[in-house]
C-alpha cells in the first residue's frame, strides 16, 4: 500500500519555482535546503493533514553527484509547474517489485536530519511520462510536523494523462484526492487557502 505524501513544482531556478506557487496560492514558502546527490534544493509549504509540496529546482551551485537527476530535471523546460507527486511506503522494496513498471531503483537521501530512499530511474524519467507517482520511503522524521500551517489544504491533485485509466490501475492507492482524467499530460492542484480555493498548475 502507497500513500500520497507530497507533490513537486518545479522550474529552470528556484526563485522562479517559489514566485510561482506564492502568485498562485498567496502564501509564503519556507526555506527547505539542499539535496546532495542530485544537486538541487527546495522550498516548502506545509499543507493540512501531514501534507505538503515543494518547489525545487537544479541547484547551480551544487554538482550533482549522481545523474540523470531525478524528477526529470535534467530535461525541464518551460514555465514553471507541478512536475511530479510523490506516495510513500513502508517497504519500498516490496512496492517497487509489486509494480511491473520500471519505476526506479531506491536511492538514499538526505537533507539535513531527513533521510529517506527514492525510487529513480536510471533515465531519471518516470513511466507515464513522468505521471507516475516518484516512489519513497521515509527512514526517520517526516518533515511536515516541522512545517508552519498558513490555512492551506489540498482539495484534489488532478493527474490527466492519455492512459488515465491504466495509470490509475497500476497503482494501488486509496487516496479520494488524487483524481485521474483522460486528457493532454499535466497535473493540477485545487487548494484551500485563506484567501479561498486556488488552483496550482
Amino acid at each position: 500500500m502507497i500513500a500520497l505524501d507530497h507533490f513537486a513544482v518545479a522550474a529552470a531556478s528556484l526563485d522562479e519555482a517559489c514566485a510561482h506557487v506564492e502568485a498562485a496560492l498567496g502564501v509564503a514558502l519556507q526555506p527547505g535546503g539542499r539535496h546532495q546527490v542530485f544537486g538541487t534544493h527546495n522550498c516548502l509549504l506545509g499543507l493540512a493533514e501531514g501534507l505538503y509540496l515543494e518547489a525545487i529546482a537544479i541547484d547551480p551551485a551544487a554538482p550533482p553527484e549522481r545523474s540523470p537527476r531525478w524528477f526529470d530535471l535534467d530535461r525541464f523546460t518551460g514555465a514553471p509547474r507541478i512536475s511530479n507527486w510523490i506516495c510513500r511506503s513502508e517497504n519500498l522494496a516490496a512496492t517497487l517489485a509489486g509494480i511491473d513498471l520500471d519505476a526506479g531503483e531506491p536511492v538514499a537521501l538526505t537533507r539535513g536530519d531527513l533521510r529517506w530512499q527514492m525510487a529513480v530511474p536510471s533515465s531519471g524519467a518516470l513511466p507515464f511520462d513522468n505521471c507516475f507517482p516518484a516512489l519513497m520511503q521515509w527512514q526517520g522524521p517526516h518533515p511536515a510536523p516541522r512545517l508552519q500551517q498558513q490555512g492551506c489544504a489540498l482539495r484534489r491533485l488532478v493527474i490527466t494523462h492519455p492512459e488515465a485509466q491504466a495509470l490509475r490501475d497500476v497503482l494501488n492507492l486509496d487516496e479520494a484526492r488524487v483524481v485521474f482524467e483522460p486528457g493532454p499530460v499535466g497535473l493540477l492542484a485545487e487548494i484551500d487557502t485563506p484567501h479561498g480555493l486556488r488552483r496550482l498548475t
